[in-house]
C-alpha cells in the first residue's frame, strides 16, 4: 500500500501500528523517508550523508524478523537520523567541520548500536554546527553544509548545534533523530522547528563514540514529534555502558504504566516571560492555563548564583582541551564561520584556577538546585525568548532586548533533564515552545508531564507544508 504524505509527520507509535498491521513494510517506509531525505533534505541543509544501502539492508532484515514473529519493540523497522558527531562504522562522521568532511571512524557509537539492537533503521547522518558550536559562532552559517534552515521558513535559522536533527524531524524527513546538547543544542532546534526535544539527565545515555566537546556537560538526547516518541527512543539508548565511565548505572523504564499521574506540582519562574517576544509571552500564559487543568502552579525563583559564568568557563576550558590538537595543527583555520577560527584559541588562555573554581562553585549550585527542585515535579518556562532568527541577521541583532531565564545555564551545568514541546506560533508565523525541567534522573516524570500537556493540545500535530 502506498504511503501517504501525511505519514511523514506521524508518531513512532502510529508508524509502528501501521507497519505491524501490514499497511506497509519497513522497506517501503524506509524508501519513503530516503526519498524525502534526498529530495527535500538539501533544501534545508539538513543532511550530510544518506545511508541508503545500509538503511535498505536493515529495513529488509526488520521485515524478515517481524514476519518470523521476532518483534524488537516500538522502534523496530522505524527509520531515523543521527547527528553527525556520532561515530558510524563505514560512514563519514564529520562533526560538521570542513577538515573532517571525508573522515570515517571505524566504529559505531553506543547509541547507534543500541538503536540497531532495537530494530531502528539508520537512514541519514544529519547536519550540525561545526564542532557542535564550541568555538563561538554568532550567525547561522557555521558548517560546511551551509546554515541550518528552519523547517517552517528557509529564510530562518534551524537552531544549533543539532540543527539538522531539528529541521529533519520538523520537515518530515525522518520520524525521529538523535541530537546532543551541551548548552541549548537540543532545546533550541526543537523549539525553533516546532518539534519535541528531550535532553536527558547527564549520564543517562552513554556518550561512547560521540564527539566530546565538554566532557562534564555533553548529553545525548532525542528530537521527535511527541514526548511519547522521545520516551520510546530514550528507553532504547539509556543505560550503563562499560565503555563510558560517566554513564550512570540507574535503569530507565518507559512507559511507566501511569506511575506518574496528575495533579503535578509545577513551579513557574518569577519573570520568566518578562523579556520575551509578545507572542512568546502570550503563548506561555495560555499554556499555563492548560497546565492548571492537571497541575498546581507555584511561582518561585532560582537561587542567585553565577550559572552562566560557571557553565561558560567549564565549557570553554574543556572544549579547548578537547580540540587543542585542531588549534595546534592549524585545521581550525579551515572552519566555515569566520569567528570560529580565532574563537577556538580563547579557551586555551583560561587559567587553571578559574576552571577549578568553576568546578567548586558547580558543587554549590548542584546542592542548591537539587534542594529547590525536590519540592516540585518540574519547572516550566518558555523554551526560547524569540522564534527562529532570520538568516540575514546576527543572533544578537534579532534577539536584542529579549532574553530567557537562567534555567538553561543552571540545568546544563547541573545536568538536569529537560523537554521542550511546541505551544503555538509567533513572529513571522514561526513556532514557539514550552520547556519543562526536572530534578536529576526524573526523566520519566518529565515525559509524563509533557504527555499530559500534549493530550490537551494539538500543537505537536501541526507541521509545515513541505
Amino acid at each position: 500500500m502506498p504511503i501517504t504524505p501525511d505519514l511523514a509527520f506521524a508518531s513512532i507509535r502510529t508508524l509502528g501500528q501501521k507497519l505491524r498491521a501490514g499497511d506497509f513494510t519497513s522497506q517501503t517506509l524506509t524508501e519513503f523517508f530516503l526519498d524525502r531525505l534526498e529530495r527535500i533534505g538539501p533544501q534545508f541543509n539538513a543532511v550530510v550523508t544518506v545511508t541508503r544501502k545500509l538503511a535498505l539492508e536493515r529495513a529488509a532484515e526488520a521485515d524478515r524478523e517481524l514476519a518470523a514473529g521476532r518483534d524488537r519493540g516500538p522502534l523496530h523497522g522505524i527509520p531515523y537520523g543521527a547527528k553527525d558527531l556520532l561515530a558510524t562504522k563505514g560512514i563519514p562522521t564529520t562533526w560538521g567541520a570542513a577538515p573532517y568532511r571525508e573522515r570515517v571512524i571505524d566504529a559505531d557509537a553506543t547509541a547507534i548500536v543500541r538503536l540497531r539492537e532495537a530494530g531502528a533503521v539508520l537512514a541519514a547522518k544529519l547536519a550540525m554546527v561545526e564542532i557542535a558550536g564550541g568555538f563561538g559562532y554568532r550567525q547561522a552559517d557555521a558548517a560546511f553544509t551551509g546554515p541550518g534552515l528552519c523547517a517552517w521558513d528557509r529564510k530562518s535559522w534551524a537552531g544549533g548545534s543539532s540543527c539538522g536533527s531539528g529541521s529533519a524531524v520538523g520537515a518530515g524527513l525522518v520520524p525521529f533523530a538523535i541530537g546532543t546538547e551541551t548548552w541549548g543544542s537540543i532545546m533550541t532546534p526543537a523549539g525553533y522547528c516546532g518539534v519535541t526535544g528531550l535532553r536527558p539527565t547527564f549520564g543517562r545515555v552513554s556518550r561512547h563514540g560521540a564527539m566530546a566537546l565538554c566532557w562534564s556537560m555533553d548529553k545525548i538526547g532525542v528530537l521527535g514529534r511527541t514526548a511519547d516518541d522521545c520516551g520510546l527512543v530514550l528507553s532504547a539508548i539509556a543505560g550503563p555502558d562499560p565503555n563510558d565511565p560517566s554513564a550512570d548505572s540507574r535503569s530507565f523504564r518507559y512507559p511507566t504504566d501511569n506511575e506518574f499521574k496528575p495533579p503535578f506540582r509545577i513551579a513557574t519562574l518569577r519573570g520568566a516571560a518578562e523579556h520575551v517576544q509578545p507572542e512568546v509571552r502570550a503563548n506561555y500564559e495560555r499554556s499555563l492555563d492548560i497546565l492548571r487543568q492537571f497541575a498546581t502552579l507555584e511561582e518561585t525563583s532560582l537561587p542567585e548564583m553565577p550559572y552562566g559564568a560557571v557553565a561558560s568557563t567549564i565549557l570553554n576550558a574543556e572544549a579547548s582541551a578537547a580540540f587543542e590538537g585542531m588549534v595546534v595543527s592549524g585545521e581550525v583555520w579551515e572552519l566555515t564561520a569566520p569567528e570560529d577560527r580565532p574563537g577556538a584559541h580563547a579557551g586555551l588562555s583560561i587559567p587553571a584556577k578559574d576552571y577549578i573554581n568553576a568546578l567548586r562553585i558547580r558543587g554549590h549550585i548542584q546542592r542548591a538546585i537539587d534542594d529547590l527542585f525536590a519540592k516540585f515535579d518540574a519547572f516550566v518556562t518558555p523554551t526560547l525568548a524569540t522564534v527562529a532568527p532570520p538568516l540575514d541577521q546576527l543572533f544578537s541583532e534579532y534577539q536584542k532586548g529579549f532574553r530567557g531565564t537562567a534555567i538553561g545555564g543552571a540545568g546544563n551545568v547541573v545536568g538536569l533533564p529537560a523537554i521542550t514541546i511546541p505551544n503555538g506560533f509567533g513572529d513571522r508565523g514561526l513556532p514557539t515552545a514550552l520547556q519543562f525541567v526536572a530534578r536529576a534522573f526524573e526523566d520519566a516524570k518529565l515525559i509524563a508531564i509533557a504527555n499530559s500537556y500534549q493530550a490537551e493540545t494539538a500543537w505537536h500535530q501541526k507541521h509545515p507544508q513541505v
